[in-house]
């Protein structure tokens, strides 16, 4: 790994484990494994864009609804941040800095966008993590309305957001006035973000020819100070599939001592995971 890609890995693993994690910084450094050539400068041109944008917005806003409506005015309308189901075939709608320029993106990362402006210009926002769809909220829990920033910041109904998640899982919406309060919480910032690498290990699992940005997210994934045991033993087969036998069967067989104690016939078959992928050297 190179220096600056050491020191972009150290920026995010300190940010992640700091007392306020900054949701846009790692998202950018996110991108910025993806668009390496960005460097510093592009970097902070992301920064500025989303300072610039949150300054478009008008003054003395008041209230969620009236907050939803000139979001959805500026970036939906007006600047055309949106997505489409072609987006979803792209890495770039995964990476902040390319949905800043491209103005097109996953559900998460336009929220991601909706929210860092809108926090910048002083509003009450949140990420609402729905199953299969992400969306945004704005306003206390007793005004609250969600928005759609994938449609342009469609404001949402609380059945608006059953029929998302039904459409999303396959699963029937049925009658009523919404989803459960649960549903519809705050999203924590780390959990945005683990997500948005999830979205991208699942591109790239699509696209085995793809196997350094399946590693560099599994990695990425691996510095936040809470994630799945789990993707330790990914981390082992992303660098096995890449032919870094020794390495990937040395990380299976310390993912087998974790699950010994309470999967003692995992464990037993992930070390014979590891043998065979030591057997391939040979």
């Amino acid at each position: 790994m190179d220096p600056e890609a050491a020191e972009r890995r150290q920026r995010f693993a300190e940010q992640a484990r700091g007392e306020r994690p900054d949701l846009a910084t790692l998202c950018l450094l996110i991108g910025a494994e993806g668009e390496p050539a960005l460097g510093e400068a592009g970097l902070d041109a992301a920064q500025a864009e989303l300072d610039r944008l949150a300054g478009l917005l008008p003054y003395g806003i008041r209230g969620a609804r009236a907050w939803a409506a000139a979001l959805a005015g500026l970036l939906g309308t007006r600047l055309g941040f949106g997505g489409s189901p072609a987006d979803y075939d792209r890495l770039e709608s995964s990476l902040l800095p390319a949905v800043l320029r491209r103005r097109r993106g996953l559900p998460i990362l336009l929220s991601v966008v909706w929210m860092e402006v809108a926090r910048r210009a002083g509003a009450r926002v949140y990420g609402v993590a729905l199953p299969g769809h992400f969306v945004i909220g704005l306003g206390d829990p007793a005004e609250q309305v969600l928005a759609d920033p994938f449609a342009g910041g469609r404001p949402l109904t609380g059945q608006d957001a059953k029929n998302l998640v039904a459409e999303a899982t396959g699963l029937a919406a049925g009658a009523g006035d919404g989803l459960s309060p649960g549903l519809i919480s705050p999203a924590d910032p780390l959990d945005i973000v683990l997500r948005v690498l999830n979205n991208i290990r699942a591109w790239a699992a699509a696209r085995p020819e793809r196997g350094d940005v399946a590693l560099w997210a599994v990695e990425l994934s691996l510095l936040l100070p809470s994630h799945p045991a789990r993707l330790r033993y990914d981390h082992a087969q992303v660098l096995i599939q890449r032919g870094e036998f020794l390495s990937g069967a040395a990380e299976m067989e310390e993912y087998a001592e974790v699950v010994e104690a309470v999967e003692p016939s995992t464990a037993e078959a992930i070390r014979r995971r590891a043998r065979a992928a030591r057997a391939m050297l040979n």
